[in-house]
């Protein structure tokens, strides 16, 4: 029998399965042909290691929705804030004080910066699929990564190796940082979480957000460790760039104890605060044509 009728035939009892929810092994006697037994190893195929189909996060009945383990209407709601909630629903416990505080602290901080290339790319999405609201949020979120937002993540495994490399090679937090930087110079790599364009010699809100840290005493290992690295870049690049936002959002979410995950999120969140602001503004009094016109403007055609 042809590989072509074959595969045809596995699609439709692959269909048969999902929408009956059966698995028998099913005989196929194509006219012409011998009988041909497909068994249920034959009609799915499972990529990825097989884990358990089960789920910690939520469930729900007709009268009622659990989150967590909790009562997302009695529990929850009128009871957390986005941040509150935003922990709980990733790790499934309730965040400490300064947890909250700081969640809050960087969603705020992070969520608006002007015309950056996410918002330039949801705003023209929006003015091309007026009715896409959600298409134009994620156009901008897809602009979340290492250069723009996302090198918080970055600054947190930087950390985190410096951190490692004292305690196993008895290292000084200053030895420790400048071998790092060395490194990352010799790769043609920036140190994450510094460097930018307009706040020089300081970014007003990494001053704040140490500022805050020390304050409310959640300073501790990781926050010591980033205040090594300004030193550490003047050396090794023979000039001082600016520590941002995103080096001590790294530092004081490792030193409260905060997932990873979570460092990544943030950024994310907050974003998608930032774009559904400016997207109402898009709608209201639109610029993502004049934005598109003005980026093609000054390019020059070279026939390449």
């Amino acid at each position: 029998m042809p590989l072509k009728v074959i595969s045809r035939m596995r699609n439709v009892l692959t269909l048969l399965k999902t929408r009956y929810r059966r698995s028998v092994p099913v005989i196929l006697r194509p006219y012409g042909c011998p009988a041909i037994t497909l068994k249920e190893s034959d009609t799915a195929m499972l990529i990825g290691k097989k884990g358990e189909a089960k789920s910690a996060i939520e469930t729900s009945d007709a009268a009622s929705i659990t989150v967590r383990g909790k009562d997302l209407c009695d529990e929850l709601m009128g009871h957390v804030s986005i941040s509150e909630f935003f922990y709980f629903h990733l790790t499934g416990n309730k965040p400490t004080e300064d947890q909250a505080f700081f969640f809050d602290l960087l969603v705020v901080a992070l969520a608006e910066h002007g015309l950056v290339p996410s918002v330039q790319a949801a705003r023209m999405t929006l003015a091309a699929a007026p009715e896409a609201l959600q298409a134009a949020v994620a156009a901008g979120i897809l602009g979340v990564g290492s250069v723009i937002l996302g090198s918080a993540e970055q600054g947190a495994e930087m950390l985190d190796t410096t951190r490692q490399r004292i305690e196993k090679r008895g290292l000084s937090a200053a030895d420790a940082a400048l071998e790092i930087g060395r490194e990352y110079k010799a790769e043609g790599k920036f140190v994450p979480g510094f460097g930018h364009p307009i706040h020089h010699p300081i970014d007003p809100r990494a001053q704040r957000v140490l500022q805050l840290a020390d304050e409310r005493g959640v300073s501790g290992q990781y926050v010591a460790l980033l205040r090594e690295f300004p030193a550490v870049v003047e050396e090794v690049w023979g000039k001082p760039l600016p520590m941002n936002l995103t080096a001590p959002m790294a530092a004081v979410l490792l030193d409260l104890d905060v997932p990873k995950g979570a460092v990544r999120g943030i950024p994310i969140l907050a974003r998608t605060l930032g774009l559904i602001g400016h997207l109402a503004e898009e709608q209201q009094r639109p610029i993502g044509f004049l934005m598109s016109y003005h980026g093609a403007e000054p390019i020059e055609y070279d026939g390449g």
